[in-house]
């Protein structure tokens, strides 16, 4: 069996500590590297997510006013609507008008022309009413205008 001089295994020993101190210094280096770049993940999540919550915050937001227009949009096409309608019931009853007394003039006809087309757009036939009243009944009423039953007969009011 071979026996090994002291100064052979100090210089052993040595040799292997510096190594081992050396891998531990570096492992410590790592994982002190490893631990830096988790706190830079963590805030940069931190701040991602306050970031998620401000552009979900902003979607609901755009969402609401989306839905807002569309309704708003919606109430102005009807109310399009309603005075299309309106001006078709006008011009319908002046036509009957203008036709009784003028019925010959070049521009009663083009007036005509105009009606129909007008009538056509809103669907009304030129010798129906289109609310079911006459607008000079509420524009000059001949009587006293009771607005509930007028309210009623459109259809506004419940008829209690």
């Amino acid at each position: 069996m071979k026996r090994y001089k002291e100064s052979d295994v100090k210089t052993l020993v040595r040799r292997l500590r510096e190594e081992y101190d050396g891998v531990v210094r570096s492992q410590r280096e790592a994982a002190e590297e490893v631990m830096a770049e988790n706190r830079t993940l963590r805030a940069k999540i931190v701040q991602l997510e306050g970031e998620r919550e401000n552009v979900t915050s902003a979607l609901l937001n755009a969402e609401k006013a989306g839905e807002a227009i569309k309704r708003e949009s919606a109430k102005e096409a009807e109310n399009g609507n309603k005075e299309l309608l309106l001006l078709a019931e006008q011009c319908r009853l002046l036509l009957a008008r203008i036709s009784q007394k003028y019925s010959d003039e070049a521009e009663v006809k083009d007036f005509s022309a105009f009606c129909t087309a007008l009538f056509d757009k809103v669907g009304m036939c030129e010798e129906e009413e289109a609310s079911g009243f006459n607008i000079d009944d509420v524009l000059a009423p001949k009587k006293p205008l009771d607005l509930g039953k007028l309210c009623k007969d459109l259809g506004l009011m419940d008829g209690e």
